[in-house]
């Protein structure tokens, strides 16, 4: 690991960081640059002020987004600050381009004020057609994910949705494998943050009118000091949401408590949690998914000998990683195509969908496919494009509805 680290920093020097700005077309006669620059430039700029649509179609608007990051949850490293977070910002840039082919600009910001970071990228926002938000620590980042709905453009934190999309895109095919349905499912979530919470809501489908939405039979969300229940006093406004959709029994204790006679264990949270013993708790042949990175909850070889079927990591040196970049390049590629407002909960679990479907015949080895599989963004994308058709057609039928009604 340690020449990994080395040969990452040599590497970095090297290039001077991992992506650059390109010219799309060569500045090398007067003419072009007429056309390019003054005086032709003026006239695209008066189209976009007749029409800002036109923005999409005449500028780089359509095709680009900002991630967007004030560096107080960097993913192993938490709260290293914006600019110790810029090399991370510009991995995912590149990841935006590589897979879907969309220009991703890395915007960090010098604050920990949540209506500092609003007001930033309400001001910026007009040079992007999406805002994706990145290791921004909870429960500030639900407050600005929030905030920002009414942009305009997508504004989607990866952190949340990304891992939630692609954690139930792995569990629906481990249900397949285990031939067991999700809706018989009893499955506890270790980690209350950003990650966990989202999790818990796709999986629960809390607040989701959706054909698409299958619900567990059972959730219960750990955090810390242990399973989140009416009795507690310590709950934030997050937290205590939770309640509405999971633990209904009110069960308490701890980690190693709530885990036993689960069907699935979900890991966001810190490394080297749980033991055989644990899994050993749980019900047969169970599903492990431990997403702590660099070091997982529990390590894939404990967790087999123990008597789990399927065992998913953060991790790209082990099988079924579980990573976000099987989502957000795809997601936002349909959401720029349709020219999305927002990213819904039913673009959330068509991409989530899509990507389980992409795996034909799963096994207990590939519930969720390779994370560096390009063409699946392409399939990410048409679901989602789809999805947020099929929502603005129930709009309109609801609308003429409505307005039958008042007619009436």
């Amino acid at each position: 690991m340690e020449d990994i680290y080395k040969r990452s920093v040599a590497l970095h020097e090297e290039m001077q960081g991992k992506i650059e700005v390109t010219n799309k077309i060569a500045v090398d006669n007067t003419d072009t640059l007429s056309l390019v620059y003054s005086p032709g430039v003026a006239q695209p700029c008066l189209e976009i002020e007749k029409d800002p649509d036109k923005a999409y179609d005449l500028t780089m608007k359509g095709n680009t987004i900002a991630v967007v990051t004030n560096g107080t949850a960097v993913l192993g490293l938490g709260d290293i600050g914006p600019l110790a977070s810029l090399p991370v910002m510009e991995g995912k840039a590149m990841l935006f381009k590589k897979f879907a082919g969309i220009n991703a600009v890395p915007i960090c910001i010098e604050s920990n004020n949540t209506r500092h970071i609003i007001e930033t990228i309400t001001r910026i926002a007009p040079s992007f057609g999406g805002v994706n938000l990145e290791d921004i620590k909870a429960p500030e980042s639900f407050e600005i994910e929030e905030k920002l709905q009414g942009l305009g453009i997508p504004v989607f934190h990866d952190d949340q949705h990304g891992t939630a999309i692609v954690t139930l895109a792995a569990l629906v095919n481990a249900a397949k494998v285990k031939n067991m349905k999700l809706s018989d499912m009893k499955v506890v979530i270790n980690g209350a943050g950003a990650a966990g919470i989202a999790i818990a809501k796709l999986l629960r489908c809390f607040d989701i009118d959706s054909e698409l939405c299958v619900s567990v039979k059972q959730l219960i969300v750990c955090d810390s000091k242990g399973a989140i229940h009416r009795f507690r006093h310590d709950l934030n406004k997050a937290k205590t949401e939770l309640l509405k959709y999971s633990n209904f029994d009110d069960v308490k204790g701890d980690i190693h408590d709530v885990i036993k006679g689960a069907d699935v264990f979900i890991g966001v949270s810190k490394g080297n949690l749980l033991t055989q013993v644990d899994i050993k708790n749980m019900a047969p042949d169970p599903v492990i998914f431990a997403m702590a990175n660099p070091t997982p909850e529990i390590i894939p070889e404990e967790c087999f000998l123990a008597g789990a079927s399927i065992v998913g990591t953060g991790r790209s040196d082990y099988p079924n990683q579980i990573n976000n970049v099987l989502a957000f390049p795809g997601i936002f590629k349909g959401a720029l195509a349709a020219r999305a407002a927002t990213i819904s909960t039913e673009m959330k679990l068509a991409a989530a969908y899509a990507i389980a479907r992409y795996i034909e015949n799963p096994t207990k080895e590939m519930v969720i496919p390779s994370a560096l599989d390009t063409s699946l963004a392409h399939v990410v994308a048409d679901a989602v494009e789809q999805a947020v058709y099929h929502e603005r057609e129930m709009e309109k039928k609801i609308s003429a509805a409505e307005a039958g009604d008042s007619n009436d």
